[in-house]
């Protein structure tokens, strides 16, 4: 049994050196491991949800001593991210004898969640190119941003309470493209600042349902914790443009295998 904590403890810190080195977002990386592991998808995501909450907070205070949050945007995604949040635990609660039923709309979600997370990554840089465009939808989207950052905070509350995946990556470039004008430091910093509350009401949402493992997330937070300062150390010092996208197509192909498990 000792070896078991052993193994999760080691788990969280494989998970937290990869993202001080890469910059992912542990969700993508936290819960197919977990599910490799043998958990149920239930289990995995109410757990790793909690574990993000708490291991992004001191990124969250550490942007904030630094100026790099602007509270108003983070306010407007939260107002759709959270509230789509307690409506999807609400209708897995009424609509669902038991989590057995809905875990493979878990594990589907996941899925695609990991191969749009692949996408983001692998075209970042498309991304950041056509977020200053003026034309078409995202010309619409600058002129409307506050309804667009509600309605993209509803559609990614939605998928990071059903797969725990999305706050980082894709909530980055949902910035990216709605305030094209922030510097790259605060859009991370909101990035962050907006997974906080989404992972943790998400989080309680999970354990209400009860799916979370406390044994398993202290194993988890004493192993990342420590380590995600490592890999940042790490980072400075490893080629991050092969690392990427090397991790971008891992989790695309976790995430064809989980859509068409």
């Amino acid at each position: 049994m000792e070896l078991t904590y052993l193994l999760y403890i080691l788990a969280g810190a494989a998970v937290g050196i990869a993202v001080g080195i890469t910059g992912v977002g542990g969700g993508s990386l936290m819960t197919p491991i977990l599910l490799l592991f043998g958990f149920p998808p239930n289990i995995a995501i109410g757990t790793d949800l909690l574990y993000a909450a708490i291991t992004k907070s001191s990124g969250m205070v550490a942007h904030h001593r630094k100026g790099n949050i602007d509270w108003s945007i983070v306010a407007r995604m939260a107002a759709g991210s959270v509230t789509a949040a307690i409506i999807t635990s609400i209708i897995l609660k009424l609509y669902f004898a038991d989590a057995s039923e809905y875990s493979h709309l878990l594990t589907f979600s996941l899925g695609i969640m990991l191969v749009v997370t692949s996408f983001v990554l692998l075209f970042k840089h498309l991304v950041k190119t056509q977020a200053n465009s003026e034309a078409g939808v995202i010309g619409l989207a600058h002129r409307h941003s506050l309804a667009f950052t509600l309605i993209m905070g509803f559609i990614i509350g939605t998928f990071v309470t059903l797969s725990s995946v999305g706050a980082g990556a894709i909530g980055a470039a949902v910035l990216l493209t709605l305030y094209p004008h922030l510097p790259s430091h605060k859009i991370v910093g909101i990035d962050i600042a907006h997974a906080v509350p989404l992972t943790f009401i998400a989080g309680l949402a999970h354990l209400w349902l009860g799916n979370v493992n406390f044994l398993l997330l202290i194993c988890l937070l004493l192993g990342s914790l420590p380590a995600i300062h490592l890999g940042t150390h790490i980072g400075s010092h490893v080629p991050n443009k092969i690392l990427q996208p090397v991790l971008a197509f891992l989790l695309m192909a976790l995430g064809l295998k989980f859509v068409f498990l």
